[in-house]
């Protein structure tokens, strides 16, 4: 059906703000989507109850077929959480969690153990987003249950490691993704002095809110740092509650009537290692694969053109056949093995349906064109050297109420090259760097956003607890970025605005710190 776009109109940004404005005040995600999806529906059909029905019959559609065809990339993602569920719940009926777990008591014993080495997973498993959320929760959740971090904090971890680590690697997905884009962007306005490669390593360092997110994230680790809404899920972490029990199970958890006994470690730490292994394999031969005939091979060319999805589906069956292989080596019977398989299919159902939702609203957003609005408030005369701050706010508010940073990057990466070339060309690295800060930023702040929405199901914690949980670190982070961004427009140096954004970061945390120390010395 037709639809009315809203470009020009303030309304293209009303169905995230009710999705918004629903999720914070009801604290459920599912009715908040849904008051966010019909608004959307109701304005693009022109006030049409008809013409809203039948935008939603094709947005439900589409979710699973568009364009005449299998929508492989939110059927590959549905089918790799599926085979992840299964995996993960076999793990625990084998008694694999649970021995993994006890073996960790010997060598990781203290929670500031458990919290560093999930927070330095990152600088181990970065090749995906996704990727990251989903096996590092896994291989994490044991170490921080037995430490008695809170569900919350380790949902926080993988969150805040998981984007900006991708986004300044070139060997990850978002890595190949933004060097693509940069490269063509190169290509329009002329500039041949630099390659796409040497451009995206020269924005790592203008990246500031991934640097500082990083640095919060190992901060937060090391020093136990509670802020906000934090405090009491770590409260509540040391009676033993590692999560809100009062909103039920949360997504990601499996509940086993039957526990093997004779687990090994072995059978959580293999399966997993083999599914990063063969995942990283399938990129590169999918993306080779996909190469033209005329383009010679290489790394970053196989990435940049890399399946993501298919690779996952193809790690997740590895890691799925040997957690079987597992389970029958130690005499599971076929109704334990395929009641433990169902349980986990079973705990990824929620995580699914928000996805889905999350995707509808998705689709609604970019018919209301509510990007190209956002991005349309640039335009105008402004000074160049707050050119980088406010393309890393409007990135951050795009992300934010669209849910998703490649989206952004896709729209905003242009419009902000455009943007430097006519104001001062020198200013179109630092531009395009503070686009991927800021959607890194918005993607961390935004209850839609697919990261968000896996690293909750990662850590097996409830969604709108980790949103709320995080939402006060990424603000911290955000402004120590403006700041960063503001002295590096007006000063026209990186080290000195990352110094600057360097020394705020250590006071900030320290004052932080020291205000909970004091606060936990008076309670005591």
């Amino acid at each position: 059906m037709q639809t009315i776009p809203y470009t020009d109109s303030l309304l293209s940004i009303l169905p995230p703000v009710i999705a918004l404005v629903v999720a914070l005040a009801t604290r459920r995600v599912i009715l908040a989507l849904s008051c966010g999806i019909v608004t959307g529906a109701f304005l693009l059909s022109g006030y049409s109850f008809t013409g809203s029905s039948e935008y939603l019959a094709q947005l439900t559609v589409g979710l699973v077929w568009e364009d005449g065809a299998m929508n492989l990339w939110n059927s590959q993602i549905i089918v790799f959480l599926l085979l992840l569920g299964g995996m993960t719940s076999l793990m625990t009926a084998t008694g694999s969690t649970h021995a993994f777990a006890e073996w960790a008591k010997t060598r990781i014993k203290t929670k500031r153990h458990a919290t560093v080495t999930t927070a330095l997973l990152s600088f181990v498993v970065f090749v995906d987003d996704y990727f990251h959320s989903l096996a590092v929760g896994s291989v994490a959740r044991p170490l921080t249950d037995q430490a008695g971090v809170s569900r919350a904090k380790l949902a926080y971890l993988l969150d805040s490691t998981a984007a900006p680590m991708c986004v300044l690697m070139p060997l990850s997905s978002w890595g190949a993704y933004i060097i693509a884009l940069v490269g063509g962007i190169l290509v329009t306005h002329g500039i041949t002095d630099i390659t796409p490669l040497a451009a995206f390593a020269t924005m790592v360092p203008l990246n500031f809110y991934a640097i500082f997110a990083l640095l919060m994230a190992l901060t937060v680790a090391y020093f136990n740092l509670n802020i906000g809404p934090m405090k009491k899920h770590e409260t509540a972490a040391q009676q033993g509650e590692l999560f809100d029990s009062s909103k039920g199970e949360p997504a990601g958890s499996v509940n086993h009537q039957f526990e093997a006994s004779n687990g090994s470690p072995l059978g959580l730490v293999l399966p997993i290692l083999l599914l990063t292994a063969v995942t990283f394999i399938s990129f590169v031969v999918t993306g080779a694969q996909a190469l033209d005939q005329e383009q010679s091979f290489s790394l970053l060319a196989a990435l940049e053109n890399t399946d993501v999805t298919l690779s996952l589906v193809y790690g997740g069956l590895v890691g799925l056949a040997v957690s079987i292989a597992f389970a029958v080596k130690q005499s599971l019977t076929a109704s334990q093995l395929v009641n433990a398989i169902w349980l986990g299919l079973k705990a990824m159902s929620p995580a699914i349906l928000i996805l889905l939702f999350a995707w509808s609203i998705s689709g609604v957003i970019g018919d209301m064109e509510t990007g190209k609005y956002l991005a349309s408030k640039l335009h105008g005369a402004i000074n160049p050297a707050m050119l980088p701050v406010l393309i890393f706010v409007l990135a951050g508010i795009m992300a934010f109420s669209t849910g998703t940073s490649w989206g952004t990057f896709g729209i905003m990466l242009p419009i902000a090259a455009d943007m430097a070339v006519a104001s001062d060309v020198a200013l179109i690295l630092p531009m395009l760097s503070a686009v991927l800060a800021g959607a890194v930023f918005g993607d961390h702040c935004s209850p839609i956003s697919d990261t968000t929405i896996l690293s909750s199901t990662g850590a097996a914690c409830h969604h709108i607890d980790h949103v709320a949980t995080q939402l006060p670190y990424a603000l911290l982070v955000a402004a120590i970025s403006i700041v960063s961004y503001l002295v590096m427009g007006f000063s026209g140096s990186v080290m000195t605005a990352l110094s600057v954004g360097l020394v705020l970061f250590g006071l900030l945390t320290a004052g932080l710190y020291q205000l909970q120390q004091s606060s936990a010395k008076a309670c005591a």
